[in-house]
């Protein structure tokens, strides 16, 4: 289980023209690379799998020429252990030259070809204007381009109103409706400390539903924006500011060992190339 918010302006002059803010949650055990920039590629920044056969993958990043992609799981009670990787669609994307709507219409033409997901695509460019778009491989729909707007994204597909994604994207949208008389240092602690929050939105029967027996034993824990079970839980929160010069901070809250009770915070900042 993972969540995504995030507020898309692209013609702001004088506040953010990006916002995210994201949770990733995961086995504990599953071994991760913090974020950083990349060895083989100074210019992306992300963190990275590190699970054997699924090195190099990743599931949220941003590059210096202005890309950015994200991806989360869709919630199925049983999946294909012959399924690609997903972590590799942000990956290549980041190092690939195709736009965002051509590139998500390649990977829907090999969608089924992976477990469910959801992949959403930007690009920066601080002269011919920002772009984001979306698909999801258990949608039925060809990938779309996304208005300005804020939005939330959790297992499901887009903007699938389970309880857990409404109160979060309530508690987004008050919070960067703040943004211009916050620093940019408040909105940032405001924003991680939102993706903490550990309250149970319960009753939870759409995802039940959609997760069936695979869900049910953690259906409570999972409830929560803040996921915590003894062995599976959010273990990194990622907030992204692009402001309309096109300065970008990137702040990863991520736990260590994997233990619980130990966490580092990070933070790039850097300016679109583009």
């Amino acid at each position: 289980m993972c969540i995504i918010f995030f507020q898309f302006k692209p013609h702001s002059a004088s506040a953010y023209r990006f916002i995210l803010a994201a949770n990733r949650d995961e086995y504990y055990s599953r071994p991760t690379k913090p974020a950083d920039f990349w060895e083989n590629d100074c210019n992306i920044l992300s963190g990275l799998d590190m699970e054997k056969g699924k090195e190099g993958g990743t599931w949220l990043g941003i590059s210096k020429k202005g890309k950015f992609a994200a991806l989360t799981n869709y919630l199925q009670p049983i999946n294909s252990l012959n399924a690609l990787g997903r972590g590799y669609l942000v990956a290549d994307f980041l190092t690939e030259e195709a736009d965002g709507l051509t590139y998500l219409k390649k990977v829907s033409s090999e969608g089924h070809l992976y477990n469910g997901f959801n992949l959403i695509t930007a690009e920066f460019n601080n002269t011919k204007g920002d772009t984001m778009c979306y698909y999801g491989n258990k949608s039925g729909q060809e990938p779309k381009t996304l208005e300005p707007g804020i939005y939330g994204l959790s297992n499901s597909l887009l903007e699938t109103p389970w309880k857990k994604l409404v109160y979060g994207k309530k508690l987004f949208t008050d919070t960067v409706k703040q943004c211009n008389e916050l620093s940019q240092e408040s909105l940032v602690e405001e924003l991680i400390n939102m993706l903490n929050n550990e309250e149970f939105q319960l009753p939870a029967p759409d995802i039940e539903e959609q997760g069936q027996d695979f869900i049910r034993p953690m259906l409570k824990e999972i409830s929560a924006l803040f996921v915590r079970t003894s062995s599976y839980g959010t273990r990194t929160n990622t907030v992204i500011l692009v402001d309309a010069k096109g300065h970008v901070t990137f702040t990863e809250r991520t736990m260590l060992n994997p233990d619980a009770n130990q966490w580092k915070v990070s933070s790039f900042q850097f300016e679109l190339e583009i």
